[in-house]
């Protein structure tokens, strides 16, 4: 059975994206961005919503540029090309990634049977796909990178009034000042 995981970058006051929507603040370094290059090829299907996703169809198309160095932009965007996808949208008429279904709308007994048949693990992005996924009991782990950064308002990573416990599974400090946090949610 496939877990579901939330992978997420945050600020240290929760957020994960400021208040203008921008992700700039967020640091991405050789090493963090080996590191989270790396936990994507466990990855065999990616969970969004249109948001999220719309940020992450770049890599459908995405030429390495000069300033990008060739191999890690060209290994992670070959990944999620590999991967499958499922968009979330109401509003999203098509897809403009191969390998990808929009579905109008979330159903949690939907995912219990993809997380039951998947040989690989799943991730879900988009805090308010996530906390849909929360609510209903599907999420097995989160991994946060928390950034060394308050932005003081903004999109919040977590979703407000739910209770969750969580057991931690590992952490790894970066030189940039990141920690990475792996949980276990318990109940």
């Amino acid at each position: 059975m496939a877990k579901l995981i939330y992978p997420i970058n945050l600020s240290l006051d929760g957020y994960m994206e400021d208040e203008r929507g921008d992700l700039d603040w967020s640091v991405s370094d050789d090493e963090t961005y080996a590191f989270w290059t790396g936990f994507q090829r466990t990855i065999g299907t990616y969970l969004y919503g249109r948001g999220m996703y719309e940020s992450m169809v770049y890599w459908e198309t995405a030429h390495v540029s000069d300033d990008e160095p060739a191999d890690k932009a060209r290994e992670f965007a070959q990944i999620w090309r590999a991967a499958d996808k499922i968009v979330y949208s109401s509003t999203l008429p098509t897809a403009a990634s191969a390998k990808t279904k929009v579905e109008r709308e979330f159903d949690p007994e939907a995912i219990r049977r993809l997380k039951a048949s998947s040989e690989a693990d799943i991730t879900i992005g988009g805090p308010e796909l996530a906390g849909q996924a929360m609510r209903a009991g599907l999420i097995d782990e989160c991994h946060l990178l928390l950034n060394p950064i308050v932005l003081g308002g903004g999109k919040r990573a977590l979703p407000d009034n739910l209770r969750v416990r969580l057991e931690l599974l590992g952490e790894r400090r970066f030189r940039s000042g990141i920690i990475h946090l792996h949980y276990r949610v318990t109940v």
